[in-house]
């Protein structure tokens, strides 16, 4: 809050004028009325409060009938208001992590990491769309494309900039998703985009991304490109050496099993839950599904063992086993299998075999591992925006700076995701959704003014469900 704010504030009082609030939105200052009362029903005090008006550095409180009549030759500017200030409020923890780590350039990254989330578009237009936004950091980024392909080249190249940003998310987490995937290039001057098998065993010049997802928060924590020739272990092995997340648990895919694996990871004091593969031998080990968890309104039998100093779990799910058993029947109906392999292959139907060197409860080791395929999710909206800036990446350092940048627009989209989970939202509105329907409040800027346009009913009734204030009431 500004100087001349608190003091009008404090020359109100000083009148006798008693419980008055200052709110803030962007640069604009906003003043209640509020006290409170009790709550008969609920059994406790709540809290009420009435608009008084909107607060001018000059003319001090201009209550809402005070405001003249607008004509269009008043207006010296128009901005989405709603939409701006919903995107503003998901990246600010991530604006002190910019300015530590990109103190030269980080208005450019933030607004670019903006922008994004919004439209896909390449660099040329990025200006366009941030200037259609209501500007609430006051900032002044460089936006023309010259310009933005230069802080992309640098971005790429700050690795200790890029590893704050990602300590900060980092340290915010102690259980953590690991996967891969894949992004495709055919530009000859990137050295990364190396020839490897995709999920279709396809050759072709692709780059590999690693990425790491909090489960506690269900937010993306940590990203990095690798050459896309590399194993997945082998990928693994490299990201671990890079960053310190001893102490945490990591999930891991059962593309990840190995002895060596297991062996690596207790080595750096690293906490795993790891699936094994349907081949391996760990399930011919006994162990009696005596208890059972539900997850979901699926029944999971379950049990668990100790071997040396790592801990089994199996699980049975009832559901995924009848399936199963339809699928084989089904291929041994089409003699696609023997009476052998059927006797196999049912033994395994419907089991989950889980390593871990934690003592783990079987429901918790059960719903550590079904988070996988929140990072799964993350990967498809994380995509939507890589193909931007393909015709710009001439070089790995260039890469290396789109997927940051990306990896910050996909943080921003997943916070506003979460606010519509949590509002109980997700399944009737998208984060793109919950944009465009804020994007109809604008913002009018004056000479020595500016105003926020009518906010329509079902949109004050949506803020108040998200729990947002993004507009005054």
């Amino acid at each position: 809050m500004e100087q001349w704010v608190k003091d009008w504030l404090e020359g109100e009082r000083k009148k006798g004028v008693k419980c008055l609030e200052v709110k803030t939105q962007g640069k604009n200052y906003y003043v209640y009325h509020s006290t409170t009362y009790w709550d008969k029903e609920r059994k406790k005090p709540r809290k009420t409060s009435k608009y008084l008006g909107k607060l001018n550095r000059k003319r001090g409180l201009i209550k809402p009938g005070d405001r003249k009549t607008i004509q269009s030759s008043d207006v010296r500017s128009v901005s989405e208001y709603g939409n701006s200030m919903l995107l503003h409020k998901a990246i600010s923890d991530l604006k002190p992590l910019l300015i530590e780590g990109f103190p030269d350039y980080w208005e450019e990254i933030y607004a670019l990491a903006i922008v994004r989330v919004t439209c896909n578009v390449p660099l040329k237009r990025v200006k366009d769309e941030w200037e259609k936004l209501y500007n609430a950091e006051s900032i002044e980024p460089g936006l023309n494309p010259k310009n933005l392909s230069e802080v992309l080249h640098n971005v790429g190249v700050d690795k200790i900039g890029q590893e704050i940003v990602f300590r900060g998310l980092l340290d915010q987490s102690d259980q953590l998703v690991y996967d891969l995937s894949t992004m495709f290039s055919r530009s000859m001057n990137i050295r990364q985009a190396e020839k490897g098998y995709n999920k279709d065993n396809i050759q072709v010049p692709q780059i590999d991304l690693a990425l790491l997802c909090s489960v506690d928060t269900g937010l993306p924590t940590y990203i990095r490109s690798l050459p896309g020739s590399v194993r997945d272990i082998k990928s693994l092995y490299n990201t671990i050496n890079e960053l310190d997340i001893h102490g945490k648990v990591l999930v891991l895919d059962r593309g990840f099993f190995s002895e060596d694996v297991m062996k690596f990871l207790a080595g750096k004091k690293i906490n795993y839950v790891l699936p094994t593969r349907r081949n391996s031998h760990y399930y011919d080990t006994r162990i009696h599904l005596k208890a059972h968890i539900s997850y979901h309104g699926r029944l999971i039998l379950c049990g668990r063992k100790k071997l040396d100093d790592r801990y089994l779990y199996l699980f049975e799910d009832q559901d995924l086993k009848l399936e199963e058993c339809k699928t084989l029947y089904k291929k041994l109906g089409e003699k696609n299998i023997d009476k052998k392999q059927l006797r196999k292959k049912i033994k395994k139907a419907g089991k989950i075999f889980i390593i871990s060197n934690q003592d783990l409860q079987e429901q918790e080791v059960y719903e550590l591992y079904k988070k996988r395929e929140r990072i799964e999710k993350l990967f498809d909206s994380y995509k939507t925006a890589l193909d931007a800036d393909k015709l710009y990446l001439q070089d790995d350092e260039s890469v290396f700076g789109h997927v940051f940048i990306s990896f910050l627009s996909l943080y921003v989209y997943c916070k506003l995701e979460g606010v519509l989970k949590k509002a109980g939202l997700s399944r009737r509105i998208s984060p793109h959704g919950l944009l465009l329907k804020y994007s109809k409040v604008y913002h009018l800027g004056f000479r020595e003014n500016s105003i926020i346009t009518e906010v329509p009913k079902k949109i004050i009734d949506l803020d108040m469900a998200l729990e947002l204030n993004i507009f005054p009431r």
